[in-house]
């Protein structure tokens, strides 16, 4: 285990925000090599099968993101020097995700030279995740095949999140008219965003979910006006909304659209919602196992996957994104040893 402990390590020292990976994508493809693991490459995507792999058998993904954000300012250590204090690892990116990265990569090694498996593995080290960005895992899934199944390496203290929101930003926009404030004219742009805010405010979404809850809508930013005596003509909101497996984010903005008078424009509609049956067999296999399943609020690449994916990983998602960010050394032993546990006992 501490091959992996110390991959971790090198991956905290080597910075890695969003779409500046190379080096840290440089560090892993060089672990690879060392494991006489064969890989491919596209951008700072790092993607490598099982070494017997066979087409009639099912695929799982193992996937995990070697990227991280910026660092917040109220970092009392380095946030890319690895510092040990007991069992805690801290620096930058250790929970989110470097610990269920090599967590994952310790699996798939473990696995890579079985002739039994009775399914493919593939494991994914991909880029971009925390910015949602177009070259990342996007760009490595056209490029694995089919595959059938996917785990989705995120902090949730290895328990199972069986679902999780999609995110949804959308750029409204109420429209008035101009005029001087000391006279009765002008159509206030400001208040016509306000009624449409109180709109949504007081909107149900019909479907509700048993494990994400209800559609979440949330009014974020407002902008209006130029000056104290001009009636605003234009006023831009933005509305935050997560959305439950039952809805499309597409369908989402178009019940919007309808709902409130002003315009209506999405940033983007591809980070929808996912879930997965309680009666698919990894899931009732952990359940086997008492560990405890719900659904995640955050959103990860599972937004993008379009096949069947759970999250699951060591490490804690209150830490992410956090100053002195850390996790736990004995975590990511555990959830080395849990990952092989389960793969070992799967059925497809």
């Amino acid at each position: 285990m501490k091959k992996y402990i110390d991959l971790l390590k090198q991956l905290i020292a080597t910075p890695s925000i969003s779409r500046e990976e190379e080096k840290a994508a440089a560090v892993l493809r060089e672990f690879l090599t060392s494991q006489e693991i064969q890989f491919k490459t596209e951008f700072n995507n790092t993607w490598a099968f099982n070494k017997y792999f066979a087409k009639e058998k099912p695929t799982v993904m193992l996937n995990s993101h070697i990227d991280t954000v910026k660092p917040v300012s109220d970092y009392t250590n380095d946030p890319f020097s690895p510092v040990e204090l007991g069992d805690q690892l801290f620096g930058l990116g250790s929970n989110d995700a470097g610990g269920p990265l090599v967590s994952l990569l310790a699996a798939f090694i473990h696995f890579y030279k079985r002739r039994d498996l009775p399914f493919n593995l593939v494991f994914v080290a991909s880029a971009e995740e925390e910015i949602s960005g177009r070259r990342g895992l996007e760009v490595v899934l056209p490029k694995l095949g089919h595959v059938d199944f996917a785990i989705v390496g995120e902090p949730t203290k290895m328990q199972l999140a069986i679902a999780e929101k999609g995110l949804l930003v959308l750029d409204c926009y109420a429209r008035g008219k101009s005029g001087h404030t000391a006279r009765n004219e002008g159509e206030n742009a400001l208040y016509k965003a306000i009624d449409d805010i109180q709109k949504l405010r007081n909107y149900r979404f019909e479907k509700v979910s048993d494990v994400l809850g209800e559609v979440k809508i949330s009014v974020t930013v407002i902008n209006a006006g130029t000056q104290h005596n001009v009636i605003p003509d234009t006023c831009h909101f933005v509305a935050d909304v997560r959305t439950n497996e039952y809805y499309k984010n597409k369908e989402v903005a178009d019940i919007i659209a309808g709902l409130i008078d002003s315009e209506v424009v999405p940033r983007s509609v591809r980070l929808n919602s996912s879930g997965i049956s309680e009666h698919h067999p990894f899931v009732k296999l952990v359940k086997s196992k008492g560990i405890t399943i719900y659904g995640s609020p955050t959103t990860s690449d599972q937004a993008i996957i379009p096949f069947l994916s759970v999250k699951m990983g060591p490490g804690d998602s209150a830490r992410s994104h956090t100053a002195d960010e850390y996790i736990l050394k004995s975590e990511i032993t555990d959830g080395i040893k849990l990952y092989i546990e389960l793969l070992e006992e799967l059925v497809l």
